[in-house]
Parts: C-alpha cells; structure tokens; sequence
C-alpha cells in the first residue's frame, strides 16, 4: 500500500512529516533556492531550472553565471543552489576509504559519546555498515523520557535493507550514567538479533552509552 500525502501541505511541512523523498525534484530545488521574487515563486524559479538544465546530473555541472539566466534568479539564489549542489557530488564521490571502519565497541562509543552522553532523554540509534565493516549511516530510531528503546524490528530493518547495509550495530543512551542493560533491552536485543537473522542482516553489536562509560553486549555475550 502506498503511502497517502496531502499534497496541499507546503514543501517544507511535507518533508517533515514524511521524508525528503515525498518532494518532487522542482518542490526540493525550491526549498534550497528559499524565497522567490515579486509575482514569482520559488518553486515557479526551480521549474524554470528544471525546463533550462532537464536532468539533475546536467545542473550539477552549472556555475552560477548560467542558472542566473533563469528569470527570478539572481546571484544569492544560484549560489545557494550552486553551493547543495556541490555538496551532494561531494557526498556521492567521497572515497570508499575514507568512510570510518568500526572494529570495536570502542571506537563506536568514541565516535557517539559527545552526541550522548549530556542528552536527558533515551536516544535509540541504528548504524548501518557495509560488508567491509564501514559505516554508512546513523538513523535515530526513537527517542522519548523513558522507554526509548523500545522499538519494532521493522524499524530498524527496513532502514537497513533500503540502505543495502551488510550489518547493523544498535545503540542508545541511559541519561543516569548507569550502562547496566535492563531485562527489556536484552530481551528487545535478542529479538532483533533474530529478525536480523530472517532477513540475513547481522547485528553486530549493542552499545549502552552512559555517561564517559559504555556497556558492550557482544564483549559481555548478551547477544
């Protein structure tokens, strides 16, 4: 079953409620352009762009001179476009060596505790690794007071097959320091290990950030 948008929602509000992936191109090209001009409006602007440069991989080749040829664009608004445009080549031709590999539970608490380790609410994270142990993305899956980390497989597996992950490594905070699992997380745990095994996705590791401490499931064989 598809999913059901109000298309009379604004760009911005429907990218919030459902995900960047609702937009059309011409709606997320407005966003990034921001405003239009008198009796024009931004997305009037971004489909303007789109009939001038017909694919996305042709307008990520043009400099600011050129999109100002597009009636309601001036230097500002190129530029802003020029510089996201930029951005996503960059992202998308980042070297295969220079993701971060994640060896240890170590290096993932390193890499996560200044993002959790002040928070006051539960944070339940999800890293996506490829087949090479590097990691891909990091998905906030739930966050609330209490009870963050209690999630439905189907949260963290959908996630990770659309991002073709080999593995997933499960991590959350426990805002009192204390990095002792509950009973519900390696209960919750243990359920995903197998979903993961299911849908041939391996969970590597579960991470308790607390404070400067953590707590490693795989290192205590809570797996």
């Amino acid at each position: 079953m598809s999913l059901s948008v109000d298309t009379t929602e604004r760009p911005r509000e429907r990218l919030v409620r459902h995900g960047a992936k609702a937009l059309s191109s011409s709606e997320l090209l407005a966003l990034l352009i921001g405003h239009g001009t008198a009796g024009t409006s931004a997305e009037s602007i971004a489909r303007s762009v789109l009939e001038l440069f017909p694919t996305l991989t042709d307008l990520a080749a043009r400099d600011v001179a050129e999109l100002r040829h597009v009636h309601g664009m001036g230097t500002a608004k190129a530029a802003r476009l020029c510089a996201a445009l930029e951005l996503g080549v960059r992202l998308q031709s980042e070297p295969f060596a220079r993701r971060r590999s994640i060896t240890s539970p170590a290096i993932l608490a390193d890499l996560m505790r200044p993002r959790l380790r002040h928070q006051r609410t539960e944070s339940f994270h999800v890293l996506l690794l490829n087949s090479a142990n590097q990691l891909i993305r990091d998905v906030l899956v739930s966050q609330g007071s209490l009870n963050a980390c209690v999630i439905h497989p189907r949260e963290v597996f959908r996630i990770a097959i659309a991002e073709n992950a080999a593995s997933v490594i499960l991590m959350h905070n426990h805002p009192s320091g204390n990095t002792e699992p509950s009973p519900e997380d390696i209960a919750i745990t243990r359920q995903l290990v197998e979903a993961g095994r299911i849908v041939d996705i391996r969970v590597l590791d579960h991470v308790i950030i607390g404070g400067d401490d953590f707590t490693s499931f795989s290192e205590r064989h809570l797996l």
